[in-house]
């Protein structure tokens, strides 16, 4: 006995149809271009998903950039000084301290300018005060 697909493709057609709805022309329309339309539309946001991110990091270094340039420092000094003092504090949250607490900030760009301690110096030190 021969089985006709009519209620299985119509309902996979459907599927595809709804996840096109609103694309340009025959894409959005026409199942064959639908679904080739969606597959590229796969690979792309596969693809900017992991453009974002680079995105977004170079967006932090040029916020870091602008307000280092202020105290007189660059970025590139101030993350190797950073990386001396073994002060792990990562982009992101960099470009937001200097955004919305300027002070703090600067301290820690103090902190990147001063030479390196030791463990024992930093825990005399925090005695002190």
């Amino acid at each position: 006995m021969r089985v006709k697909t009519g209620i299985v493709r119509r309902k996979r057609h459907k599927k595809i149809l709804a996840q096109t709805k609103g694309f340009r022309l025959s894409r959005g329309k026409i199942v064959k271009k639908a679904k080739e339309a969606l597959l590229h539309a796969g690979q792309h946001a596969y693809n900017d998903r992991k453009i974002k991110k680079r995105v977004f990091r170079s967006l932090w270094i040029e916020r870091l950039s602008g307000a280092l340039s202020s105290l007189g420092i660059n970025y590139s000094k101030f993350i190797a000084g950073l990386k001396k003092n073994n002060i792990n504090i990562n982009r992101k949250i960099l470009s937001e301290i200097a955004i919305f607490d300027p002070r703090t900030f600067a301290k820690i760009v103090e902190l990147a300018r001063s030479t390196p301690r030791s463990l024992g110096e930093v825990g005399a030190a925090k005695a002190k005060e």
